[in-house]
């Protein structure tokens, strides 16, 4: 058995890599701040505990509260050092993921708190504890074509100053890498719910985006004709991080992309959305012909405010490598087709996130 510590783990993609791990027989601890209930599945709570010093058996989730932007992750001393003194294996999930946060914030929490898990698991006695950084496949900015795993360089430009955070913060992960850490990067894409049938615990980030459009609150979009969404299913995703936690040996210095087989084209997506009778009918345009002025009221303030956030993955088309988690994991990500897309859209309606019947804007 191997005691990993999920940083982040009151998120969506932490909770479920808690659930997982747990599940192939880990002990687990879960650091969490404010929110300490753990959500998998289509919205079930997880089981968890206490963390007081002792470490998890196998199977067990333990919490412990703690904050990333602090440089003892919000511990006691004698707290602390129990706790590097137990963690095999980090699993670094905490981030600001959402694309209009305080600059400040994202430095914060994203990329020095990235070099505070750095330093916790250099305070392991005799070796420090194994890292998995999870980044975003989109730390490649606003290049198109192929894009190789373990390609570092920095993009001409970031889509926004998330992407830009977690670039900065896999260089700290790298850095530590050179020095002999046993460390792994993996970069999911736009992450959905499961690929059999959509469930997903919580909906946010591309998720706000869908229903804006389903609601006609957002009818024009500027896009490219070659523009691809890169959706990958939430369970994929989280199988290939506990994968290359668990085979840390092996994943050692190699940067994963967890994203899907093939991304589905801006204009399937269109196709998609004016296949349910309820949604709105968005209308494509060129980036060089859209005038925001020209919208609606209602809907240029919906633009300003939400939908500039996402507008750039409508115009890109990066096609990531998956090399590395096909040697490692024995297979890559499914494509991210009509009916996989559509089996999220179907769940989202039958959780009431979605419209089932027609909205006015």
């Amino acid at each position: 058995m191997t005691c990993f510590l999920v940083t982040g783990a009151a998120g969506l993609l932490g909770g479920e890599i808690c659930a997982a791990l747990a599940g192939r027989g880990h002990g687990v601890i879960g650091l969490v701040r404010k929110n300490r209930v753990l959500m998998h599945g289509e919205g079930e709570r997880l089981p968890a505990g206490e963390w007081t010093g002792t470490a998890p058996g196998p199977g067990e989730v333990l919490l412990v509260a703690g904050d990333v932007r602090d440089p003892r992750l919000g511990l006691e001393r004698t707290a602390y050092a129990r706790l590097a003194e137990q963690t095999d294996c980090i699993v670094h999930c905490a981030a600001i993921v959402q694309f209009d946060a305080d600059p400040d914030l994202y430095e914060a929490v994203n990329v020095r708190g990235t070099g505070h898990v750095v330093d916790f698991a250099k305070a392991r006695p005799d070796e420090p504890a194994a890292l998995v950084q999870v980044s975003t496949a989109y730390v490649c900015g606003e290049r198109d074509g192929p894009i190789a795993e373990d390609d570092a360089s920095q993009p001409d430009r970031f889509a926004n100053a998330y992407e830009a955070s977690k670039f900065a913060a896999e260089a700290r992960v790298r850095a530590a890498m050179a020095d002999g850490m046993r460390a792994a990067i993996a970069r999911p894409s736009i992450v959905v719910g499961r690929t059999a049938d959509g469930a997903i615990a919580g909906f946010d980030t591309i998720y706000m985006a869908f229903r804006l459009l389903a609601e006609g609150r957002i009818r024009t979009i500027p896009s490219t004709p070659d523009a691809t969404l890169n959706f990958v299913p939430l369970d994929h995703a989280v199988n290939g991080i506990a994968t290359i936690a668990e085979r840390i040996g092996e994943a050692r210095g190699r940067t994963f992309h967890l994203v899907a087989g093939a991304p589905m084209p801006v204009a399937d997506f269109f196709a998609l959305v004016r296949a349910y009778p309820q949604f709105s009918d968005p209308e494509p345009v060129s980036p060089d012909r859209f005038d925001p002025t020209a919208l609606s009221p209602v809907e240029r303030r919906f633009h300003r405010r939400v939908a500039t956030l996402y507008a750039s993955y409508f115009q890109r088309n990066p096609l990531f490598r998956q090399d590395n988690i096909e040697s490692l994991a024995g297979r890559g990500g499914p494509p991210a087709d009509t009916a996989l897309m559509r089996r999220q859209i179907d769940f989202a309606i039958r959780a009431g996130f979605l419209p089932s019947e027609s909205v006015s804007a």
